[in-house]
């Protein structure tokens, strides 16, 4: 068996088929035919015996096809082979086949009728198979022809003509792409241009259209480059947006705003705006504060560039102050009439699209709306803050530099720079400027505190140093042609031609116009303290003390005649505001009728003032304007003004007016209210102490700073010198001067009460009416000291003594003390005429001299007739008749009506007739005589109709009305 087995692996397995085939015919398997087929359904087996040997067969053969059943048998033989075994093992696998052969042929005899039928389906369907084949061989034939004859030729220029459109559609494509690659050409040169919303426009459609070829590879890297150019585009953009900050430019801004908006990005760029605002107003500060700082330096020090702006300012020095300020204001004023702008072309824009049209939809309308709104809410939130950051970068100039030492014309021009900043931000943005206000009142204050103490000493030097001549101005003078007085306007002068009159009247037309409105194509609001201002030099000074000769002539040979005669010689004052001559003016008719007591007609009716009045009067004029230009210190200024009037009032009263000899006359010449001014003035403003070893002892130092001692007239100025009527020119100088400034401090009033507050304007009005009202009232103590000195009243009183008033008999001859008295007042009536000759004495004037002097004389008769020890009726008559022979000789010597205290003698003398009762109540009505003059008449007229009782009696009424006194 094994050597079977080897044999059969030597010579390889092969399939049953396989090894049937190579069987010879007589050793192959021999098939069972039909007839052994039927042979075997004929033999009779029992069913249930044919199903037991079917089921014997091993259940491997009913595997697969490809099972080898040989190679199975064979390898089942066992190793010792016996004979009869595998002839028994052969006849039962013969069984096995016969009984599997047998079921085969029942089941193909069982399903015959079927296999036919399906035979002859199979026959059909071939025959229709051979049909298929003719038919599709002819339509191959057909299609061949078709082929050749139609689709090759015609569907050829078909496919040609797709393919060209193909090609077309590819070209274009490739145009496209061409165009797309050199965009970036273009984008450059639109920026160049400034072309900001064309070259987004430009750049959004190459974005969309590159996204339609983003199938080829090359469009993907340009889609990317798109983008970056787009952001770079927006940079660039920023940039041109922050340029409208300095120098709006219509054309530039609509671009700007119309790329913005493509871009859907409005309320960004309002952001951004307003973040360019602010650093327009940083880098423009510092950059001009910066090139001055360098300027001045003088050297490449780069040191500067690293400071802090609030450091940077403190170099400024003093000389560069002033253009600085200036450039720096006139910097800020761009950026401010930019931002200005700005706003109104939002304002004339939201107007142009305030109507949508009806294609918008609803949802672009509504964000249009909303973006305005915004826009609208930045711009006016962006006016408070932009204006803020301007206050605040001035400021720290401001305060940078200690301005305490700078010349007044240097400060003005400063107050008036920051005043004009403060109107343009009052237009800006309605704000009163509170941070601007303080840093300037800061500084002012201490300015002004310093140059008023300065002036004021200066003033005293003035005072010190002044001989009380005339300045010589001209007849119509006025302070509003001093250049100081400019700023209160020409039409304020009643002097104003009507030529400039009507210039004035087109002024008000361009002040109703905004400086927005004024400077907004060109043109600085601030350029005026740059340029040298060409202004009209002062013409007030006459030559010689004339006008012209003609002038000379009309005062005159034509003082009658109206036409010739200007308005000015026709009053001594005309009212500057209101050309209302006063109430103490003089008229016409009085000029004409009183001619002879009017010494001014050998000068025209010039004011008359010294060089140290009109010092003052430009003082005030200065100080007014430094008012007018900051309101927050005007009380201070207007407190200072008045100190200036106050020491000029009380210098020309420590001069002229003080003489206690005098005072004591009892005539009233000052009078409680001036008295009280002069009191206070000496309190608070003179300093009584000499400045040696005793001057810190007497009051705290802040106290004494801002008091200035007392004045002392100039050596120069002889007041003793009978010859110049006890310096009678320069009294009248220096009294008329201090009412003239009076004068002139009236005429302020309104318009120093428009800049005083509220609070202070009782201050004001004491000042005018305690201090002001009273310079004319110098006058009488002044010029009681001429009148006092220039007559000799001792000798008439001497003379008076002399004469015998007892008589019996009515004299018809007047005494000699009476023609001695005339002859003397003849004399001071010469010597007036001599003083007009080079100072003229105005009516006001000659008219107190004259009254001064008759009061004294009628003062001196009415002593001298109570110095009288005996008197008799007829001697009673003598004194009436001296008396109006006085009268009579003294009326053609003076036009002064009434006769001054001409009661006061004609009442003394007429007391001699009264009877006791009368005199009782004569001695309790008049008090004006002294108790001497009132004892004397009692005494005179004891004996005649008066006894001893009732001159006891009188005596001791006399006595009880002095008791008080004592």
């Amino acid at each position: 068996m094994q050597k079977i087995k080897s044999l059969m692996a030597r010579q390889g397995l092969k399939s049953p088929q396989e090894s049937m085939a190579d069987l010879s015919p007589v050793e192959n398997l021999r098939i069972p035919s039909s007839e052994e087929m039927r042979e075997l359904r004929q033999q009779p087996i029992d069913p249930q015996a044919e199903q037991e040997i079917i089921d014997s067969i091993e259940e491997v053969y009913f595997s697969n096809d490809s099972f080898d059943m040989v190679r199975h048998e064979l390898e089942k033989l066992p190793p010792e082979l016996n004979l009869q075994e595998l002839e028994d093992y052969r006849d039962k696998l013969k069984k096995q086949q016969a009984a599997v052969s047998k079921r085969v042929a029942d089941l193909i005899l069982e399903k015959q009728p079927s296999y036919v039928k399906e035979l002859e389906r199979v026959t059909a369907l071939q025959a229709n198979l051979q049909l298929a084949a003719v038919i599709c061989t002819n339509a191959r034939r057909q299609l061949r022809v078709s082929k050749e004859e139609f689709t090759e030729a015609s569907l050829g220029l078909l496919a040609n003509q797709r393919r060209r459109q193909l090609l077309t559609g590819l070209l274009k494509s490739l145009r496209t792409i061409k165009t797309l690659q050199r965009t970036d050409v273009r984008l450059s040169e639109m920026l160049e241009e400034e072309d900001y919303p064309g070259a987004i426009q430009l750049c959004l459609e190459c974005q969309k259209a590159a996204s339609t070829f983003k199938h080829y590879s090359c469009i993907s890297e340009l889609n990317s480059k798109l983008q970056d150019t787009l952001e770079q585009i927006e940079e660039q953009l920023d940039v041109a947006l922050s340029k409208t900050c300095k120098h709006f430019d219509v054309l530039h801004y609509t671009k700007v705003q119309k790329a913005y908006t493509l871009l859907g990005k409005t309320q960004t760029a309002m952001d951004q705006l307003h973040m360019h605002f602010t650093q327009a107003i940083h880098n423009t500060v510092f950059q001009v504060v910066l090139g001055y700082v360098e300027l001045c330096a003088g050297n490449a020090d780069t040191k500067f560039l690293k400071m802090q702006y609030k450091d940077l300012c403190t170099h400024i020095t003093l000389d560069s102050y002033i253009p600085c300020l200036t450039d720096l204001c006139k910097a800020l004023w761009e950026v401010m009439l930019s931002y200005h702008r700005t706003m109104q072309w939002h304002e004339e824009h939201d107007k142009q699209k305030a109507a949508p049209s009806q294609d918008d939809a609803a949802a672009e309308a509504d964000e249009l709306t909303v973006d305005r709104s915004y826009v609208k809410k930045k711009l006016e939130h962006g006016l408070t803050r932009i204006w803020q950051d301007v206050q605040l970068k001035v400021k720290v100039y401001i305060l940078g530099t200690d301005m305490s030492n700078f010349k007044y014309d240097d400060f003005i021009v400063v107050l008036d720079v920051i005043s004009r900043l403060m109107q343009v931000g009052e237009e800006f943005c309605g704000s009163k400027s509170e941070v601007l206000q303080e840093s300037i009142k800061r500084q002012s204050v201490n300015y002004f505190r310093n140059y008023h103490r300065a002036r004021l000493e200066e003033l005293r030097m003035f005072l010190e140093n002044e001989t009380w001549e005339l300045c010589p101005v001209k007849s119509n003078f006025n302070i509003a042609q001093l250049h100081e007085f400019k700023f209160m306007g020409q039409c304020r002068s009643p002097s104003v031609s009507p030529s400039r009159q009507a210039a004035s009247s087109v002024a008000p037309a361009l002040e109703e116009l905004s400086l927005f409105q004024q400077f907004h194509q060109e043109g600085n609001p601030f350029e005026m303290h740059i340029e040298p201002k060409e202004e009209e030099t002062e013409d007030v000074l006459a030559s010689n003390g004339y006008e012209s000769d003609e002038l000379e002539k009309s005062v005159y040979q034509d003082y009658d005649s109206d036409s010739d005669v200007a308005d000015e010689l026709k009053q001594d004052y005309v009212d500057e505001q209101t050309g209302d001559a006063p109430l103490k003016s003089v008229s016409r008719e009085t000029i004409r009728s009183k001619k002879k007591s009017d010494y001014n007609l050998s000068k025209a009716c010039a004011p008359i003032l010294t060089n140290t009045t009109l010092n003052v009067i430009r003082l005030v004029g200065k100080y007014m304007q430094m008012m007018n230009i900051l309101k927050p210190i005007a009380f201070d200024v207007i407190h200072c003004v008045s100190q200036l009037f106050d020491y000029y009032l009380y210098a020309v009263y420590t001069f002229f007016g003080r003489n206690d000899m005098y005072e004591s006359s009892g005539l009233g010449l000052i009078s409680s209210r001036l008295r009280t001014t002069l009191n206070r003035i000496q309190e608070s403003l003179i300093d009584m102490d000499p400045v040696g070893e005793n001057a810190g002892v007497h009051g705290p130092p802040e106290d004494r700073k801002e008091k200035v001692p007392i004045p002392h007239l100039s050596q120069m100025v002889v007041l003793t010198d009978s010859g110049t009527l006890y310096g009678l020119a320069q009294r009248v100088v220096a009294t008329e001067s201090l009412v003239f400034l009076a004068e002139q401090f009236e005429s302020l009033q309104s318009h120093l009460d428009t800049m005083m507050p509220a609070a202070k304007k009782p201050f004001l009005q004491q000042f005018y009416s305690q201090t002001v009202s009273t310079a004319s009232e110098l006058r009488k103590p002044i010029y009681w000291i001429v009148a006092a000195k220039a007559i000799d009243y001792e000798q008439m009183l001497l003379m008076m003594a002399g004469v015998k008033w007892d008589i019996k008999e009515i004299m018809s001859q007047h005494n000699i003390y009476v023609d001695v008295l005339l002859k003397e007042f003849e004399q001071f009536n010469k010597r007036l005429g001599e003083v007009s000759r080079h100072v003229r004495i105005p009516l006001p004037v000659s008219n107190v001299l004259w009254e001064h002097c008759i009061r004294l004389a009628n003062r001196t008769l009415v002593e001298g007739y109570a110095n009288v020890k005996k008197c008799s009726n007829e001697g009673r008559a003598l004194m009436q008749l001296d008396f109006q022979q006085f009268l009579m000789k003294l009326e053609k010597l003076t036009d002064l009506r009434p006769i001054p205290d001409k009661e006061f003698v004609e009442t003394y003398i007429k007391a001699y007739y009264l009877t006791e009762n009368d005199m009782e109540q004569f001695i309790k009505n008049h008090r004006e005589y002294s108790m001497k003059q009132l004892a004397n008449l009692v005494n005179v007229c004891l004996g005649s109709h008066i006894n001893k009782k009732a001159r006891q009696k009188l005596l001791s009424a006399i006595d009880d009305i002095d008791r008080p006194k004592r």
